[in-house]
């Protein structure tokens, strides 16, 4: 049996252990929450102190470009981008998770009625976090059309779920229930072989654990910065598309943001080419 005295020593050995002083636990906690809420980064405090009193405080609207403000979606997003397999221009930190969802599945069907129309099955996982599913079931009520949300109970089930009805696959990569990790390459691989678009949540594996979404060939995903990535609560999430597909993929959630030339303020819609036609309004920067 091991001793405590033993255990201590194990903790002070392990090459982690400073990285504890960088957030602000109280002492004597074991935090083992960070899946639904990281811990304060100790240098988080400062930072939203700087935000405030002086680029808001004095920059004032200038903030927007002489502090940056109005390009944190993209360059946040870069700053992501390696954490998940993802290149540069690829990754927007924007808006909630759910949101997100939304908007990129709502991509993927529309691209999806364009060039092979039969498809309209979404399949995911009866145990899958329920917002994901009531996302899914929001949209299909939205399109009253012959979509279907269908559900499996294992895993293994996947590829039986999969045929030439099949629009969308979107699976979370770690299972908030049970913890079980899909092995992202195999499962991206099967659901494009059967003709289907594959649709990542991160949740709860940004940050946790090794993603690499190009090397999987995955095809989109969708992601939050308040757990593993300690972004605090109410800190965007994020949503990635891979450049092959980011002009065909078209969000329903036009806002001004999303425009090519936001600042021209012209009376019609036209997206921006990259990733930033995933913005919808204005970003929140405290």
């Amino acid at each position: 049996m091991k001793t405590r005295e033993e255990a201590l020593a194990l903790d002070r050995d392990d090459p982690l252990a400073p990285l504890r002083e960088q957030f602000a636990l109280p002492a004597g906690v074991i935090y083992l929450d960070g899946n639904s809420l990281g811990a304060q980064p100790r240098a988080a405090a400062a930072r939203a102190q700087q935000v405030i009193g002086a680029e808001w405080g004095e920059g004032l609207i200038r903030s927007w470009n002489t502090a940056g403000w109005f390009a944190l979606p993209r360059r946040l997003g870069d700053r992501l981008a390696p954490l998940i397999g993802a290149a540069d221009g690829e990754v927007a930190i924007t808006d909630t998770i759910s949101i997100n969802l939304f908007k990129l599945l709502a991509a993927m069907l529309r691209h999806q009625a364009r060039h092979a129309p039969k498809r309209r099955v979404i399949v995911s996982e009866r145990s899958n976090f329920p917002t994901d599913l009531y996302i899914a079931q929001g949209l299909i009520a939205q399109l009253d059309r012959d979509y279907e949300l269908r559900l499996i109970d294992d895993p293994a089930d996947l590829p039986d779920a999969l045929d030439d009805e099949t629009a969308v696959a979107m699976i979370t990569h770690v299972n908030y229930r049970t913890g079980y990790m899909h092995d992202m390459p195999s499962v991206t691989q099967t659901v494009r072989q059967a003709g289907a678009l594959m649709l990542w949540d991160l949740a709860h594996s940004a940050g946790a654990v090794p993603v690499d979404l190009n090397g999987a060939l995955a095809d989109g995903a969708v992601g939050c910065t308040y757990k593993y990535l300690n972004g605090g609560p109410g800190s965007p999430a994020f949503v990635w598309v891979p450049k092959r597909h980011q002009r065909a993929f078209e969000q329903p959630l036009s806002g001004w943001w999303g425009h090519r030339a936001p600042f021209a303020m012209q009376p019609a819609f036209e997206p921006d080419p990259g990733i930033a036609r995933f913005l919808c309004g204005r970003q929140p920067i405290v």
